[in-house]
């Protein structure tokens, strides 16, 4: 789990009344998780300093590997929603904890406003931190936020309460080679969802409510996309004229390879626009 889930704790669950600047110079209270509720006019972060990258797949696509080795390529801030949702569901006291474990087991999406806080309270405390190194200087900051958004309405509340997400890395593969990487990945994850029962069910969240959202974005040409054949297998035929494409079932070094050099692209302004690789 990475070590920002440890560093957030306080700032999630202790300071419901305690006063800090935001990167953008405004005073806010730093709320805890159980008050979810967004009374900003505007994103909490600006856009113009703060880089979000959206990481999305299916289960098992190979999202958290690939944003660890992105972290060290760009020195991002990697935010998983599943960790955050899970350290706060094994939070002692937790108001959020047993729902948080039904939707998790049952394959489901949690309610986004508890996400979009968690989320939010790691990217001010990651801030926060003081961090060195490009991409952090002058108030500025780069994030991979992992397994986010899920569902549209996330999509469009965290662009409007949180910071407009610059792209979407999308990495796609079959169902057949998540379902094969989650069965393995269960020997040793001790996680409650990595079985074939909510696997199945998360394979058809996945489909009914992510996908929309990889629409949502490709139509604002923010989707870097990982693979041009499983995107044919998903029948999303009329992504492949607009998405970059790099092959998610190929080796982790060759994913890597690719997905280092779009990113690179992207933060040199080459890549401007929804293209296949």
């Amino acid at each position: 789990m990475p070590a920002i889930i440890d560093k957030i704790a306080d700032a999630l669950h202790l300071h419901a009344h305690k006063k800090e600047e935001h990167p953008t110079g405004e005073s806010s209270s730093v709320q805890p998780t159980t008050e979810v509720a967004n009374e900003s006019k505007g994103p909490v972060f600006d856009n113009t300093k703060i880089t979000v990258l959206f990481v999305l797949g299916g289960p098992g696509a190979g999202k958290g590997t690939q944003c660890a080795n992105l972290v060290n390529d760009f020195g991002f801030c990697h935010l998983s929603a599943g960790d955050l949702l899970r350290a706060e569901q094994n939070r002692p006291g937790s108001e959020h904890g047993e729902m948080i474990r039904t939707y998790i087991k049952e394959g489901q999406v949690v309610p986004m406003e508890v996400t979009i806080k968690l989320l939010e309270n790691a990217m001010r405390a990651a801030l926060q931190e003081g961090r060195e190194g490009e991409g952090w200087q002058g108030g500025k900051g780069r994030f991979l936020v992992d397994g986010f958004p899920r569902k549209m309405d996330q999509a469009v509340k965290f662009d409007e309460d949180v910071c407009e997400a610059r792209a979407v890395l999308f990495f796609a593969t079959t169902e057949e080679e998540m379902q094969k990487r989650l069965l393995k990945r269960a020997e040793t994850s001790g996680r409650e969802d990595d079985n074939i029962e909510s696997i199945k069910k998360r394979f058809k969240v996945y489909q009914d409510q992510t996908m929309p959202v990889i629409e949502y974005y490709n139509k604002q040409t923010k989707v870097i996309s990982v693979s041009y054949f499983s995107l044919l297998v998903l029948g999303m035929h009329s992504l492949l004229t607009h998405c970059v494409q790099i092959d998610a079932t190929a080796s982790i070094e060759e994913v890597h390879v690719n997905a280092k050099d779009l990113v690179a692209k992207l933060f040199s302004g080459e890549v401007t626009r929804n293209v296949t690789a």
